[in-house]
């Protein structure tokens, strides 16, 4: 029997865990730098994922690869000094954990130590098993990744749907069990079917954060550039915008060059 749904005053992992059996969906966004995080605690955000997209969005890098794990550390600083109510998740950059469980624990201690945030996030799944234990084993939380990963970009070739056939499906169903069996307190689907999403979503008791999973899943996840609209070229199937920012930006920018140009501003009433 589920319990009564409540307003959680602090994110925790169990509050996750809490609101999928209690039917409450999660909200979930990327967050890189505290001005952002304060908007985001505004809001009433859920999650705060300081996803390595900050390579795209923050770097203007192609892919999520170059960015180090000293500037993740760095932007879960920032994120944590503006979270109050949200857990704070933080990406281990590629090659921090993928091909040594013990580096992949110094790597997560030290976001930990350094950034004051409350778990990690990484992709994959029997294939860095070893590994995620490893974190795990040290009391560090663990949010798991699967279906499209990122970081694996030069692997798969493309951004395109994955877990489409067969094969891949039943692979992806028994990594998240995997996952959830060692110990990972919520999963993220990235780019699957929806029917699938629902099903590993109805199979396992740990919440599944979906990225264009569908709806049938324990909550969403976007980056919030996308989701503002701070980026104005990306146009996934899965985005909704909530607001044309970059539009709203340059038109405001443009505003103040001409008033700055014009004399315009300041005026008498914006100087000392």
């Amino acid at each position: 029997m589920s319990v009564a749904k409540k307003d959680y005053k602090k994110v925790t992992t169990k509050s996750l865990i809490d609101m999928k059996a209690n039917g409450q969906k999660i909200s979930m966004l990327t967050c890189y730098d505290y001005s952002m995080a304060k908007a985001l605690e505004a809001g009433g955000i859920d999650v705060m994922l300081v996803g390595d997209s900050a390579s795209n969005v923050m770097a203007g890098h192609e892919t999520t690869l170059p960015i180090t794990l000293d500037q993740m550390i760095y932007h879960a600083q920032s994120v944590v000094r503006g979270a109050d109510r949200a857990l704070v998740v933080v990406d281990l950059p590629f090659g921090t954990y993928q091909s040594d469980p013990k580096e992949a624990l110094r790597s997560a201690i030290r976001i930990m130590k350094e950034s004051g945030a409350h778990a990690v996030k990484v992709e994959g799944g029997y294939e860095i098993k070893d590994g995620i234990e490893r974190i795990l084993a040290a009391g560090v939380p663990v949010m798991g990744h699967l279906g499209l990963t990122p970081q694996s970009i030069y692997k798969f070739g493309t951004y395109t749907v994955r877990a489409k056939e067969q094969e891949e499906a039943e692979q992806l169903i028994k990594d998240a069990k995997m996952l959830e069996q060692i110990g990972c307190f919520a999963v993220v689907l990235e780019k699957i079917p929806a029917e699938l999403a629902a099903k590993v979503a109805q199979s396992i008791s740990i919440p599944v954060i979906g990225i264009g999973a569908g709806n049938g899943v324990d909550g969403q996840v976007l980056v919030v550039h996308d989701m503002i609209g701070l980026t104005h070229e990306f146009h996934p199937k899965f985005l909704r915008r909530y607001l044309n920012m970059y539009e709203q930006m340059s038109q405001a920018v443009a505003q103040y060059v001409q008033d700055v140009k014009s004399v315009d501003f300041p005026n008498e009433n914006e100087q000392y």
